[in-house]
């Protein structure tokens, strides 16, 4: 199939009108809904019986008491005879806890005949009342995104959606909804790019749809392809890339606010490759089937910048994508080659399937070069990382000790929950080279996230602050959360958590320690 066979163009969703009423809701209200979503503790019976079907509620779970994360169903006598979904969450449920019922709920759903869809949350509690909205919310905005279809034949269109709110407790929603919009949007644009299959998102494509965006974004694009990228030393880059026919570089996107020039205050690098064969040390059938999807950490990398400009952020971006194929041939970059990266340390090759970390090298290295102060790099980079966490969490490692706690943090106040490895130098012993200066990963492959974090950190400069995210959960069967594809989305509601909500920056603004 020619490779410019389709196009790729991003995810188009009817828009989803949103209202809030502090109060719960009328016969009224109830005829006008297609569904309704009921969110609350497994044993309120207080607030419950406030709710014009309250008898039919209550006598199925009578019948059927509901645990914590318990999703019931009844269809409500009456007028349009909506659908009821009944999701029970503890009170002290967490974020995580919160999507993943959100999610469970979003599956009854009868596709496409609901549009008209209502949320209550019989909870007096404003905490818990504001986590429920935020996670039923969530879940409806990320229903809305589907994955590419290349059918001939039975294509849906997007259908608008109204949601309406319900709550007796008072819940801030100042900008709420344009918050979940942003991070939905964001959400399914990393599903989409991730779901394309490698003929249709090439390198070259790729950095077309990119180009895209930043025209209608108003932001900067610079390219950096292979001549521009041999002047600059990128040989860990270039070997990945010398047997590989696609256009491959690093794209550099910005976005300034407005009355902001200069440096930006956040780097987001992500690893794009957009088909992975392992090299000359070649993938077996099963572990290169879906390896189209080890682009997702550029994906995330780019929708962040997007969900970051649609909300105005008041500092500075740059999104720096490395687009690239790791293909074998004749040409390909093999074992004991050594190549010399941008900063000008030595790499002895030991796998060909370690490219990532290759082409994050040179990456990382351009990033830092306009001195951020902060640096998240997103990567769909180790199998070791599955393995440690299975897909439910990411793997997340830092030159900034102090950092770890506001790292861990932002994924229980987003749900995309994440844990911090160590990054102690010992380390560095697995990776020492008797011909160059450091070894691509070690030959037994023990601890290779820990490994490769360690391996990228020789090419940050100790003076930037650095994230780096292994992205474990970026494909998950039967999704993660509030997302209910395989292909999840992962990073995008961490991200904006982190940047948005905690206290980096204003950590970062201060001053930490650097690591010894």
């Amino acid at each position: 199939m020619p490779r410019d066979s389709f196009d790729v163009d991003l995810p188009r969703v009817a828009p989803i009108r949103a209202t809030r009423r502090r109060r719960l809701p009328t016969p009224r209200d109830l005829a006008a809904l297609d569904a309704i979503l009921v969110l609350g503790a497994p044993r309120v019976r207080a607030e419950l019986s406030k709710l014009p079907f309250a008898k039919e509620l209550e006598r199925m779970l009578a019948r059927r008491p509901a645990e914590s994360g318990t999703v019931r169903v009844l269809r409500i006598a009456g007028a349009g005879a909506p659908l009821c979904i009944f999701g029970a969450v503890a009170r002290d449920a967490t974020m995580f806890e919160r999507l993943l019922t959100a999610g469970r709920m979003t599956r009854e759903l009868e596709e496409p005949a609901q549009r008209r869809i209502g949320v209550v949350c019989v909870d007096h509690d404003r905490a818990g009342t504001a986590g429920n909205v935020e996670a039923a919310c969530a879940a409806i905005w990320a229903r809305a995104y589907r994955l590419p279809s290349f059918k001939s034949k039975g294509k849906r269109r997007a259908v608008a959606t109204e949601l309406r709110v319900f709550s007796a407790a008072r819940v801030d929603s100042n900008g709420d909804h344009r918050r979940l919009s942003a991070e939905a949007h964001g959400n399914g644009i990393v599903r989409w790019l991730t779901a394309l299959p490698a003929n249709i998102l090439t390198p070259t494509r790729y950095r077309h749809e990119a180009a895209r965006l930043a025209r209608a974004h108003g932001w900067r694009l610079r390219f950096f392809g292979r001549r521009a990228l041999k002047r600059l030393g990128a040989g860990a880059f270039l070997a990945v890339t010398q047997a590989d026919d696609a256009a491959a570089g690093i794209v550099q996107l910005s976005y300034r606010p407005r009355g902001v020039r200069g440096a930006p205050t956040v780097a987001l690098v992500g690893k794009g490759v957009c088909f992975d064969t392992g090299g000359v040390n070649l993938k077996s059938h099963r572990s290169m089937l879906d390896m189209h999807t080890d682009m997702a950490g550029s994906a995330v990398a780019l929708a962040t910048l997007e969900a970051l400009t649609r909300l105005e952020a008041p500092f500075g971006v740059d999104a720096w994508l490395a687009l690239a194929e790791n293909q074998t041939g004749p040409r390909a970059y093999k074992p004991q080659d050594v190549v010399r990266a941008m900063n000008g340390t030595t790499v002895q090759v030991i796998h060909s399937d370690a490219e990532g970390r290759m082409l994050l090298a040179d990456t990382l290295t351009l990033a830092a070069r306009s001195q951020p102060q902060l640096i998240v790099d997103f990567a769909t980079l180790t199998s070791a990382c599955v393995t440690a966490l299975s897909e439910r969490y990411a793997g997340v490692f830092t030159n900034r000790p102090s950092l770890r706690g506001l790292l861990e943090d932002a994924g229980a106040t987003s749900g995309e929950r994440v844990w911090t490895f160590p990054m102690d130098a010992d380390f560095d012993s697995d990776l020492e080279s008797r011909v160059a200066d450091i070894l691509q990963c070690s030959v037994d492959g023990k601890a290779d996230h820990i490994l490769a974090a360690r391996f990228l950190n020789r090419f940050m400069p100790r003076e930037i602050a650095w994230a780096h995210i292994d992205l474990a959960p970026a494909q998950r069967s039967g999704g993660l959360g509030h997302i209910t594809t395989d292909i999840t989305g992962f990073g995008v509601r961490y991200a904006l958590a982190l940047l948005l909500d905690g206290p980096i920056l204003r950590t970062l603004a201060r001053g930490t320690p650097r690591q010894r």
